[in-house]
């Protein structure tokens, strides 16, 4: 894979071995230095991994520091996640830490807010301490692939799981062991069908895969069932084409076809799902379904981040030349994989697969190294080595330079190849190893629970606790239940109290109206138990409840009125603690007692230096 992944790169001064290059989130409040460059990829998927570790060849330390953004800190072997669902591969065997693949880039584990291509700045969510990084490039490579979209589709969002992460299936393996427990003790035979079928909406790879291992991991487990063993089980595939696997051969998506038929999937196809409930996956043709599975590898949307990007785009993805670079932004901005839009040389537009990321990823490494120290640049050629997809135990399909295989050999090729890309002497052996004892064993049943909790918390704090300090990301709303907490602005290096709060009362809510950082500091007095509403419930529960957010509008313009009944005899410009200040006559601005309950802010008296 070393040689492969920069194999076109002319002989370069090797890398030398000790880790190196700048952080440049150190200061991010400062212009960083142009030596070395700056290079930032946003994404940690196939292209945005690949692309640091050829950088990490063809680089020195000192010509260039790299940072990767990702919000996890692995990287996943996408064609290998379905085998995850069936057990045949260990959960963690199918990621590699970032760290380890790429040990002279400095890995960010934050999710990307927002891009400034004009003045070439990143800026990444907020972590433990609510404010938001701001990453000043030279050159940025632009790999945040595409996420699930289920908009316009009513119930979804709710009902059906997506399949494209690790979390996704150990999340997805969870819930078949969940429901065979439940179907094992149903007394009704409907409920216990219903219980029984399982959905995936995609006939494409992602789509067959999943619902191959599924199908295997069901057909396995059942047996140790007591109820189960002689109870039939229902895979249906929903496919909007007149065929599945539409990226093969029509004679090997024939051949897929009949193999899955065979193991009982049942094949519909020229439709899509249109909505689901809890009960039901409803199609457009009007079909309906009762399940209680319901899976979704389709449809594909751009992350949020690059749809709201002010570039050239094609067909909704950022239109890049030949040497992969952004339009109107050569030499400064490349894009790869899902998120771009990509012709070779030849002019053949490139799939989304994981052997043409890879080469991308060599193709902008090679360009950015050019950028850096002058040198020839490459252009994207790559037309492909052929497309392999597994249809469970013992079966797969290939296309191999043209060749066609099917069956057995090509279920063994299929492994092979792909075992053989898997970076990592390591993860090659647990992977093998996992292999060999799925054929001696049974599958693995133990259900691993994971509890989520609800978004609003509570929270304790002990006197001298920090609730949230000025200029900190306005991300929730407060509400006092026991203890008391104090207000106070920092001017000129000088501290200044303006209230003190007690039960009953809230404060944060104006950060989450207006969408600006806080200018005031909140610290509890004496122990203090808090109840916390994340932006994200605030912000449902306004949009759900209209009278919730009326509420709080209107004290918010109230406290925003000189004479406000929340107002105290000491004018004040609080509408700190949650924006940017606001003039009104109160120490509170944006605190007060909750809706309902009489205002109880005591004035400050000066806080002492």
């Amino acid at each position: 894979m070393e040689t492969e992944l920069c194999s076109a790169v002319t002989p370069q001064e090797p890398a030398p071995d000790t880790p190196g290059g700048g952080n440049p989130c150190a200061d991010f409040n400062q212009t960083m230095s142009t030596d070395p460059k700056q290079v930032v990829i946003l994404g940690g998927g196939f292209a945005g991994v690949y692309t640091a570790r050829c950088l990490e060849k063809l680089l020195r330390s000192e010509e260039a520091s790299i940072t990767l953004i990702n919000r996890e800190n692995y990287w996943v072997y996408q064609p290998m996640l379905p085998e995850v669902i069936s057990g045949s591969i260990g959960l963690t065997n199918v990621v590699s830490p970032i760290r380890r693949l790429c040990p002279r880039t400095n890995l960010i584990m934050r999710e990307v807010d927002d891009i400034d291509l004009q003045k070439q700045i990143v800026t990444i969510s907020p972590g433990f301490r609510p404010r938001q990084l701001q990453l000043k490039y030279d050159h940025l490579v632009i790999a945040l692939g595409n996420i699930t979209d289920f908009h316009g589709m009513p119930g979804m969002i709710e009902n059906a799981m997506p399949f494209r992460t690790l979390a996704d299936a150990m999340v997805l393996r969870n819930h078949l062991i969940h429901v065979l427990e439940e179907a094992d003790v149903e007394e009704n035979p409907e409920l216990r069908r219903q219980l029984l079928t399982f959905v995936v909406g995609g006939g494409g790879f992602s789509g067959v895969e999943v619902m191959a291992e599924l199908n295997d991991f069901v057909r396995s487990v059942k047996r140790n069932y007591l109820r189960l063993r002689n109870e039939p089980h229902s895979c249906v595939v929903v496919q909007a084409g007149d065929r599945i696997l539409p990226e093969m051969s029509e004679t090997l998506a024939l051949f897929a076809q009949r193999i899955l038929r065979k193991r009982g999937v049942e094949i519909i196809l020229n439709d899509r799902l249109r909505a689901a409930t809890s009960e039901r996956a409803i199609l457009q043709s009007g079909t309906e379904i009762p399940c209680k599975t319901l899976i979704s590898t389709v449809p594909s949307a751009l992350p949020p981040v690059i749809q709201k990007l002010d570039c050239h785009k094609e067909h909704g993805k950022l239109l890049v030349n030949t040497g992969l670079e952004l339009k109107d932004y050569e030499g400064n901005v490349w894009a790869l994989g899902d998120c771009a839009s990509i012709k070779t040389v030849a002019g053949t537009r490139v799939p989304p697969t994981a052997q043409h990321a890879i080469r991308e990823a060599t193709t902008a490494a090679i360009n950015i190294a050019a950028a850096v120290r002058g040198g020839k640049r490459a252009e994207f050629g790559f037309e492909g080595l052929g497309t392999l997809g597994s249809l469970g135990h013992g079966a797969a399909v290939a296309q191999i330079f043209g060749v066609k295989i099917s069956g057995l050999l090509a279920w063994c090729l299929w492994r092979c190849i792909y075992l053989m890309k898997m970076p990592g002497l390591n993860r090659k052996v647990r992977i093998v190893t996992d292999w060999l004892l799925h054929l001696l064993f049974p599958p693995e049943l133990a259900q691993t629970k994971i509890a989520f909790e609800s978004g609003i918390r509570n929270q304790h704090f002990e006197p001298g606790d920090f609730i949230f300090q000025q200029g900190d990301l306005g991300d929730s709303v407060y509400v006092i239940e026991e203890g008391e907490c104090e207000v106070f602005r920092e001017q000129k290096g000088e501290q200044e109290l303006l209230a003190t709060l007690g039960p009953g009362e809230y404060f944060g809510e104006m950060a989450l109206l207006s969408d600006r950082s806080r200018n005031a500091t909140i610290r509890a007095r004496i122990a203090m138990d808090i109840l916390i509403i994340p932006k994200a419930d605030f912000n449902k529960l306004r949009q759900r409840l209209p009278v919730f957010g009326e509420v709080f509008t209107e004290l918010a313009t109230r406290r925003a009125v000189p004479g406000s009944p929340h107002s105290s005899a000491e004018p004040s410009t609080l509408g700190g603690c949650c924006g940017q200040p606001i003039p009104i006559p109160t120490p509170e601005s944006e605190l007060g007692p909750m809706p309902g309950s009489p205002p109880a802010v005591r004035a400050a008296t000066p806080a002492k230096q």
